[in-house]
């Protein structure tokens, strides 16, 4: 059982640090999909101003195939609740959403009350059979945004096993990675996160489902390949300094600017 409790972590902190906090959430993906999105709305609540807030893939929902009518349907809900949600926040997810014909698993960043980005997935789980219902984004559409002037990309979950889209993103200050990925493959996912942090030389913030076929391994991943996770926490934070990547860039030098 998941205890409520915020933890905030300081690791290796100074008082000039930044005002942002980096937050991984790690909660379970019922058959109510507004419960879901009461339980997402309560802790992004809990977040501070200027946080940068990661929830697990498609959290609101789940792959729920046998009602995906319903799953479209609520997307304009969410959408619109989530963008409420957002005023001096960067939240980043995904949802399951039609447009112009086609189905995707959609990243979105949410930033004052507005989506400033969003891109479907581009590399679709076929052991999942996700291929059958929604389409497969470019490779293209994965890129680096400025929002509130942090680089931030995205890897939805089995992207993160694609090594071309990392060499996308290098250069990021913060990539996010929303998952629900396979309790059987709980190892390469820490290792994966973690050696993404490592190579790009930032700060990854993955988020896995509490759902029983996922990892739980939500956490967060600093420049230097320190990590902590949540483990029994549906909340965790610790605080953004842009300084630690700056620093490991120049102590480390493999050519990120």
């Amino acid at each position: 059982m998941l205890t409520t409790q915020k933890v905030v972590l300081h690791l290796m902190m100074t008082s000039k640090n930044s005002e942002h906090k980096l937050c991984s959430l790690l909660f379970k993906t019922t058959s109510d999909y507004n419960a879901n999105l009461q339980t997402l709305l309560g802790l992004i609540n809990e977040s501070q101003e200027n946080s940068i807030i990661v929830a697990p893939e498609v959290c609101l929902t789940g792959y729920d195939y046998d009602n995906f009518e319903e799953v479209l349907e609520f997307a304009h809900i969410a959408n619109k609740e989530i963008k409420k949600a957002s005023y001096n926040k960067i939240i980043i997810l995904t949802i399951i959403e039609k447009k112009d014909g086609e189905v995707f698993n959609f990243a979105k960043i949410f930033f004052n009350g507005e989506i400033v980005y969003e891109r479907g997935k581009a590399k679709l789980f076929r052991f999942g059979n996700e291929h059958k219902y929604m389409s497969e984004d470019s490779h293209e559409s994965v890129e680096i945004i400025e929002v509130d002037g942090i680089k931030i990309g995205v890897l939805i979950c089995f992207e993160l096993r694609f090594k071309d889209l990392w060499q996308k993103l290098e250069g990021c200050d913060v990539i996010a990675v929303p998952s629900w990925w396979g309790v059987l493959r709980t190892q390469n996912y820490v290792i994966l996160t973690t050696a993404l942090a490592i190579m790009n030389q930032c700060f990854v913030i993955a988020s896995d489902s509490l759902n029983e076929e996922c990892t739980k391994m939500s956490g967060i991943v600093k420049p230097s390949g320190e990590s902590v996770r949540n483990e029994d926490m549906e909340f965790l934070e610790i605080a953004y300094d842009k300084k630690e990547i700056i620093a490991m860039r120049r102590y480390m030098d493999v050519g990120i600017g």
